[in-house]
């Protein structure tokens, strides 16, 4: 018994799709502006992609990945502290995506060429 308990445990672990992480490039940025941060959207003043993300999060907006081909992707851990250090600048993400959500694990910037 215990041993067909065992193979059936060994053979679900082994079916299991595994769970991994993949890279991701694209921008921090929020809910409301998604990929496009117009001037003037905030009352009169010029701001800088990272401002306009800081604002709108200020206000009560979500962070966002906008990815290649402007996908947009919430972002399912919002307490992720690198999401502010990050704010929209353009990064590579580690993660996992399951549908429109990103599970973000590590945010860097890429490489300078």
């Amino acid at each position: 018994m215990r041993k067909t308990l065992a193979c059936v445990a060994a053979l679900a672990l082994l079916s299991a799709p595994a769970l991994s992480a993949d890279t991701f490039k694209g921008r921090i940025s929020d809910a409301m502006c998604k990929a496009m941060h117009k001037d003037g959207e905030h009352g009169t003043k010029k701001m800088t992609d990272r401002e306009c993300v800081e604002g709108c999060v200020k206000g009560g907006e979500k962070y966002v990945f906008v990815g290649e081909g402007d996908k947009v992707y919430s972002i399912a851990n919002q307490d992720l502290a690198a999401l502010k250090t990050h704010a929209g600048h353009e990064v590579v993400v580690t993660g996992t995506a399951k549908g429109d959500s990103l599970t973000i694990s590590k945010i860097e910037m890429p490489a300078k060429k």
